[in-house]
């Protein structure tokens, strides 16, 4: 016999509203529901929790619950208010803090001392010499751009560089592994979480590649100044938020010097091929160019955006284009990091970590974690 449970209107709405879905997307006569002409059964209603991506047991409170994000949120829309965070994001922001913490005990136990950069800098210090400290604690010289064959290798150059200075980086475009649920990069590029002993960057992977450069290095310097934030490509547009003016200043001259973009500004043609051909030179995206630029006050900033649209619409388009499910374990690589995985899997391997744990860790179980040790392993002895 079925049970029926008796569920709050508020709870209900709430529920629905905080998914982002509407209520035809339910299966569930959620409609009748709130209008209180049924009640579900406990089986209606812990498919409508999965749906709805909210814990089965926050539908029992008596008032809907207040959910804020554990780091600083700096995203901005111009004349427009922040919509609540999707589950999606909550659900990342969540799992990277558990990462975080058992990478932080892991490292702990293994004897590692604080990094030395996290949070040596101030907001305000020199962007040109904080750049140059970034540069030269992830091993980079001050050439190292063009030293890779395009932006690409640059982007997978810098990533590396990035895990070895001890820094997490995790680069992932859905919740887990879950091709359902898309990471949806007009909501948020990117966070930082700042750790003295494992700092953790985590860049959408949604986001066109393009922009990954920028995120990336925006976010190193936010383990500088010891601040975590939630990034948007739209905080530049904010004249209020200070740490974020100054990281994205840091971000572009570590990427792109001034005096080396103004030398060569003068020689490039006009319109947006110039942006390309700068971006072959300085072995960046034409994206990063642009923003530079920007922040040169050689284009204004409605220069810059009209032709971030212009250019993102294009690769969305050639994105389209090439669609594809890709390689799953090369992904893996990026979803978890070379770092993290190794530290997990010899966890495991020793005994100080139990399976269960492990493959929570990694969303990876049973033989698809054992598959990704032995590829993992295959990799390490290259």
């Amino acid at each position: 016999m079925a049970t029926y449970v008796d569920i709050k209107s508020d709870l209900l709405r709430w529920a629905v509203d905080r998914s982002g879905l509407p209520l035809d997307a339910f299966r569930e006569p959620v409609k009748a529901w709130l209008e209180r002409k049924k009640k579900p059964t406990i089986i209606q209603l812990e498919a409508f929790s999965r749906r709805a991506m909210v814990p089965l047991g926050y539908l029992f409170l008596e008032l809907p619950p207040t959910e804020e994000l554990p780091v600083p949120d700096y995203r901005t829309r111009k004349d427009e208010s922040i919509p609540r965070p999707s589950p999606n994001l909550i659900e990342t922001i969540f799992e990277m803090q558990r990462r975080q913490d058992w990478m932080r005990g892991y490292l702990t136990e293994e004897g590692h001392a604080p990094l030395p950069f996290v949070a040596s800098r101030n907001v305000g210090d020199s962007s040109i010499e904080v750049a140059k400290e970034i540069r030269t604690s992830l091993d980079l010289p001050d050439t190292w751009a063009s030293q890779q064959t395009n932006w690409e290798s640059a982007l997978r150059h810098l990533r590396l560089q990035i895990e070895k200075s001890g820094i997490l980086i995790f680069i992932n475009g859905i919740v887990g592994n879950s091709t359902r649920r898309k990471l949806d990069p007009d909501e948020f590029q990117g966070f930082v979480l700042v750790d003295s002993v494992a700092p953790l960057i985590f860049v959408n992977g949604s986001d066109f590649k393009v922009a990954q450069m920028f995120t990336m290095a925006h976010e190193l310097v936010h383990v500088w100044v010891g601040q975590s934030a939630l990034f948007d490509l739209d905080a530049t547009r904010s004249a209020n938020i200070e740490v974020e003016k100054y990281c994205n200043a840091v971000a572009a001259e570590f990427l792109v010097p001034a005096l080396s973009l103004e030398a060569a500004w003068s020689h490039s043609q006009r319109g947006d091929s110039k942006f390309t051909i700068l971006a072959r030179q300085f072995k960046v995206s034409p994206i990063v160019v642009a923003r530079r630029a920007r922040d040169l006050e050689l284009i204004t900033e409605d220069e810059f955006f009209n032709f971030y649209r212009r250019y993102t619409k294009q690769e969305r388009k050639k994105g389209e284009a090439r669609k594809s499910g890709g390689d799953f374990w090369r992904t893996q690589n990026l979803r978890l990091g070379q770092r993290f995985g190794h530290a997990v899997i010899s966890a495991a391997s020793e005994g100080r970590l139990s399976y269960s744990d492990a493959y929570d860790l990694t969303r990876l179980h049973g033989g698809t974690f054992d598959k990704y040790v032995q590829l993992l392993d295959q990799r390490g002895q290259r």
